[in-house]
């Protein structure tokens, strides 16, 4: 829907004035669907829940701390606690007390790896850390994250990423989490929370909430206020929101919320998202932290739910002023300090923390590395999130034999000379960092606050180079042209791509010609053509996919500063391929439809309705019967599987009940029977081929009145040949109901749900059914 500029005005002023109590989880005025409001305007949820440690024995205890720290406080610390300065240290820092040897918290980039620091790593992207679908190296990756912030003595890690959910197949950020679909971001958040907490460092889940795109993400002078994301109650629940009950459930202590305005309010002042959605009915017991001037207000960002704002840029100065007249209470106050504290205390950083030895880049400062041994870890993650797609005649893996004679063409198979020369490529702005643009060099991660710093980079190149040499074999390479040479008697081509994205923009085209020429150009004269591309998010083949001497295709992602090396292990076959899609790689951009591009409004008010609700990607290329080019979950192997013996048991010590007790009290990720498991469901996967390789078996469930198909698990099981292996899925109440936007909570069905386990979204091998 559209609004005029002067109801958008009324909206924002109701925003400011309304000070509504009584909301509850388990209470709605709403007698029919047609009356919830939640779709361009966002109702007030006042005022904010004041945290109480409720979850967990553990958050109890660091409130009795934190009320214990606040109470000693006067009016002009507890106000310092809630600014924050972006310093030549730290990215953000909150201020401190000094008296009570409180030295503020410091927040650092990013979601993989320290962005802008020496001696530290640079990880693989969010989005090929999906494509493993592993849940021990998403814990393995977050806990090793948390270990290089904690070893520069970081307090907060700005990640990890839940939002972008994917929406827009051209979003500049969508290669920073997981991609389209809300269960497979739910498992890594949590999974990375848990990594990162079990190291002492506090988690900022982030964005939220609806940061589907970067045109118009903020404010501007010349053309009015940030882009509307205008999303409806169900879809918010369960598409958007569903992930962050995963961070909320494992602990996250910090949430960041986003830029853009949604439902007509900025998302840092949305009172509904913040009060109403994330602190009462999820129960989050940390604070919200606005992204970097994200805040567009003082006293409605305040009573909405922001408890700190970064960086102060001179909004919060008054913050002093409006709790002396009571336009803030001091109560809230009080609370926007507690919750701070008390994420301090829970990840018990009062007890012996590193200190702070971040330094500026162009200072001179003592060395501290805090890499350990991560490089091994990033070399595992790159390789298991490697997808390979096409492989004619099992042209991969390589052999010594048959690939004595390579040649290496494209710009993305080694890093450009003049990188090295710019020290402002190691994780610079939002333009100048690593791989910055698509001619320069291989791709190891995107731009923006989501990228990292290299210590090194192991480029493509460089490591086949050394594994031709170790096969007494020979090369030969152009990096740089269009229709390069290729010499008779090569054995093998190796055509090098990529597809490069940022923050602070959105991509204008899913392929580009020069690659695409490139490919053919080469596969022209070589009837051996292998292609790799690294991207930053969905990349089209369809110029060259059928090209029979196109015998072999590997998406390689963004696969961190090992890149080179997790790229030989899958190419030569030291590891089996086990990566899967975790997005819809379609025939042609059209068939996303809609959601292929951000939405472009000129106006002062601009909106992005999201009309197509929960149907985006797989959801929507099932719903209208579109084929795609390669399915959301689809992967080769160098082996192969077969699937059987699926089984069914339920549970029996939890009641499958329709609706959920309300007499219970929600803790952080909500209702807690929402992740009661009520079904364990399994099938034997059995490697019928030659070698060893995992596979990861996908559990996906027809929901009455949703769509016809949706994940609902996955197992990562490592089989070898003739042998096999059990693949389990624990179902919950959450995975089995959906949000009934006039009773406001989840529910289950009376009805029969149809249950089907594969190796894709549409190779799916066993089907049953569960009644409810």
């Amino acid at each position: 829907m559209r609004i005029s500029h002067s109801a958008a005005a009324l909206i924002t002023t109701n925003s400011l004035l309304a000070c509504v109590s009584g909301y509850s989880f388990e209470q709605s005025t709403y007698t029919n669907e047609s009356e919830v409001p939640f779709y361009g305007l966002s109702p007030p949820v006042y005022p904010t829940p004041e945290g109480n440690g409720k979850s967990s024995l553990a958050w109890a205890a660091a409130y009795v701390k934190a009320r214990e720290f606040v109470a000693q406080l006067d009016l002009e610390e507890k106000v310092n606690l809630t600014v924050g300065y972006q310093t030549s240290v730290c990215h953000g820092h909150t201020g401190s007390v000094p008296r009570l040897g409180f030295g503020g918290l410091c927040f650092e980039d990013g979601p993989s790896g320290i962005r802008g620091q020496d001696f530290v790593s640079a990880f693989p992207a969010g989005s090929h850390l999906a494509a493993t679908w592993d849940k021990n190296l998403m814990y393995a990756y977050g806990k090793a994250i948390a270990e290089e912030e904690k070893g520069k003595g970081v307090n907060v890690i700005l990640g990890p990423v839940g939002g972008p959910a994917g929406r827009v197949t051209r979003g500049g950020r969508v290669w920073e989490g997981p991609g389209p679909d809300p269960y497979l971001i739910g498992i890594q958040l949590g999974q990375l929370v848990t990594g990162i907490q079990d190291n002492g460092v506090i988690a900022c889940s982030k964005h939220w909430l609806f940061n589907e795109q970067e045109y118009r993400r903020l404010p501007t002078i010349n053309y009015g206020e940030a882009m509307s994301s205008n999303v409806d109650d169900l879809t918010m629940h369960e598409l958007y929101a569903w992930p962050f009950m995963n961070a909320l459930r494992a602990g996250s202590g910090a949430v960041m919320c986003s830029y853009q305005r949604a439902n007509n309010s900025y998302s840092c002042q949305n009172s509904k998202l913040m009060n109403g959605v994330l602190k009462t009915e999820l129960g989050f017991e940390g604070f919200v932290v606005s992204d970097w001037g994200g805040q567009q207000s003082g006293v409605a960002s305040a009573n909405a739910g922001l408890d700190v704002v970064m960086p102060w840029f001179g909004w919060w100065q008054n913050l002093t002023t409006m709790v002396t007249n009571g336009s803030v209470s001091i109560e809230r106050l009080d609370d926007m300090a507690t919750r701070q504290m008390a994420s301090y205390y829970f990840l018990k950083q009062d007890e012996k923390y590193p200190d702070l030895s971040i330094s500026p880049y162009n200072v001179q400062h003592p060395i501290i590395d805090v890499r350990d041994n991560h490089s091994q870890l990033i070399r595992e993650i790159g390789a298991a999130g490697t997808v390979l797609v096409k492989n004619t005649n099992k042209t991969l893996p390589l052999k010594a034999s048959t690939a004595r004679f390579v040649s290496i063409f494209g710009y993305d198979a080694e890093v450009k000379a003049e990188a090295w020369e710019d020290p402002t490529r190691y994780g610079g702005g939002y333009d100048v960092n690593w791989g910055w643009n698509t001619f320069n060099g291989t791709l190891i991660t995107g731009g923006g606050s989501g990228s990292n710093s290299p210590p090194y980079v192991v480029s493509p190149f460089q490591a086949i180079q050394q594994r031709v040499v170790a096969n007494k074999g020979m090369l030969r390479w152009d990096f740089f042209s269009g229709n390069p040479t290729v010499e008779a008697s090569t054995q093998v081509c190796l055509v090098f791509i990529n597809s490069y994205s940022s923050e602070s923009f959105d991509r204008l085209s899913l392929t580009d010609e020069f690659s695409d020429n490139l490919v053919n150009n080469v596969a022209t004269n070589c009837s051996n053509t292998v292609v790799v591309l690294h991207a930053a998010g969905t990349r089209l083949v369809e110029s060259w996919i059928d090209n029979e001497n196109v015998t072999a295709v590997i998406y390689a992602g963004l696969p961190g500063q090992e890149a080179g090396s997790s790229l030989v292990d899958i190419l030569f076959g030291d590891v089996t391929p086990s990566g899967k899609l975790s997005h819809t790689v379609a025939r042609k951009e059209e068939d996303y439809g809609e959601v292929l591009n951000s939405t472009i409004d000129y106006s002062a008010f601009p909106q992005s309705n999201f009309t197509e609700g929960v149907y985006i990607d797989y959801r929507a290329f099932d719903r209208n019967g579109t084929v795609p080019r390669f399915e959301f979950g689809f992967g080769l192997s160098y082996t192969t599987f077969t699937y059987s013996n699926i089984s069914i048991v339920q549970r029996d010590n939890v009641s499958v009940a329709e609706y959920p007790s309300k007499n219970i009290s929600i803790v952080q990720g909500g209702h807690p029977e929402l992740w009661d498991v009520l079904f364990e469901i399994s099938a034997v996967i059995t490697n019928t081929g030659e070698v060893a390789g995992a596979e990861v078996a996908q559990l996906y469930l027809g929901i009455p009145t949703a769509p016809v198909r949706q994940l609902r698990g996955f197992d990562k099981v490592m089989v070898q040949p003739e042998e096999a292996a059990t693949a389990l899925f624990e179902v919950t109440r959450r995975d089995l109901s959906t949000w009934d936007v006039v009773a406001q909570e989840w529910k289950l069905q009376k009805a029969n749900y149809t249950v089907s386990i594969g190796a894709s979204s549409r190779d799916l091998r066993l089907n049953s059914t569960i009644v409810l």
